[in-house]
């Protein structure tokens, strides 16, 4: 399963990417807005610290006030020619998903976003999307299983041998990320705190490296001569 990380914030990308391993970057207008950077200044600065890694992928989205098609390709066309590293997010929505298969038609790759059921991303599975994005946490919020609904989708993916790949979104702990992997999703999307949440465990930090410390302090651990 691949990671991506959800965020605009070039530090954090960067970090991610020397780090990590990271294998593509999602933003959305809130990652944006908390970059603190004009849209268009933002993404070129993630286009070009992303621009020399092969495969890497970055999620940019439309204007979220578009409703209709003609409008919504008419960005995505200007979006994808910054960097052959873009995808173009799109609503799901009868004009997004319709935005998207023209889109894809034309060799402009794009993320039907804000999916919350199986049926929308049947949508985007049949249209050859590049990639889907059901969320998952504003569902667990609203009171709804997440764990059926993403298996649901992997599952019909695989009957039907759809070339989308899932990006599990929205993610707001490690547990999703289990729940993702689980279920057999492609990719997985969460901010940089859930990631490094996932590194560590406190019986690692708190008990068994302290302890570990311990022996190996009343351990003789000189060379030995020869």
């Amino acid at each position: 399963m691949k990671y991506f990380l959800d965020s605009a914030i070039t530090d954090e990308i960067k970090y991610a990417l020397e780090n990590w391993g990271i294998d593509g970057v999602t933003t959305n207008p809130r990652h944006i807005q908390s970059s603190g950077k004009p849209f268009y200044t933002v993404i070129k600065e993630i286009a070009n610290l992303t621009k020399d890694i092969p495969g890497f992928t970055v999620s940019v989205e439309v204007n979220p006030h578009f409703r209709k098609s003609d409008e919504m390709i008419e960005m995505a066309k200007k979006l994808a020619a910054l960097s052959p590293n873009f995808v173009i997010k799109i609503p799901c929505i009868e004009q997004g998903v319709s935005a998207a298969y023209k889109l894809e038609k034309i060799g402009i790759r794009t993320n039907v976003t804000l999916v919350f059921s199986a049926a929308q991303a049947i949508m985007a599975g049949r249209i050859g999307a590049r990639f889907v994005s059901p969320f998952v946490a504003w569902k667990e919020e609203a009171g709804e299983d997440t764990r059926l609904y993403i298996d649901d989708i992997a599952t019909i993916y695989r009957n039907y041998n759809y070339k989308t790949e899932i990006i599990v979104a929205a993610l707001r702990n490690c547990k999703q990320i289990v729940d993702a992997a689980r279920s057999g999703a492609h990719i997985v999307t969460a901010g940089f705190a859930i990631y490094q949440a996932s590194f560590e465990h406190p019986f690692t930090v708190g008990k068994g490296i302290p302890m570990f410390e311990e022996f190996w302090d009343k351990t003789d651990t000189s060379q030995e001569k020869h």
